[in-house]
């Protein structure tokens, strides 16, 4: 359902969420190590959330990336419309290109009550509330 690109950023924001503040900021290269991805990709991934002003970020010896306290009360929802927006999201698990109630698919009516959970989820809670409870240890970034 989400990309991996969407994924790998998911992951990357609740990172800085959790690890980094304006006062010390990660940069790139150590978020690349902690979630697993080449550092040129995850890189291209944080530009696009920066210009999107989900994430913050400086240049120096002191810079990295961080989110700003406004970013944090964000919708997770927000990182994923940023990387692939919410066609993917709404698109038929099976590929097919007119999936819809009156058109379905043979399992549209099993997996659309999950889809419109999970968007209802991703919308309905910030990326701060979500970095709450790894850092309570409720959920976990790394397994």
């Amino acid at each position: 359902m989400l990309s991996s690109s969407s994924k790998y950023a998911v992951n990357a924001v609740l990172y800085i969420a959790v690890y980094a503040s304006e006062d010390k900021k990660i940069r790139a290269g150590e978020i690349a190590e902690a979630i697993k991805l080449p550092s040129p990709f995850l890189s291209k991934l944080l530009q696009t959330l920066s210009r999107e002003n989900i994430l913050s970020s400086s240049k120096g010896p002191k810079g990295g990336f961080y989110l700003t306290p406004e970013a944090k009360e964000l919708a997770l929802i927000e990182v994923v419309k940023s990387i692939d927006g919410v066609d993917r999201l709404e698109d038929c698990v099976l590929g097919l290109k007119k999936c819809s109630s009156e058109q379905p698919c043979p399992v549209h009516f099993a997996v659309q009550p999950f889809k419109n959970r999970f968007l209802q989820e991703l919308a309905e809670n910030s990326i701060g509330s979500y970095a709450e409870k790894v850092k309570k240890g409720e959920t976990y970034l790394f397994v």
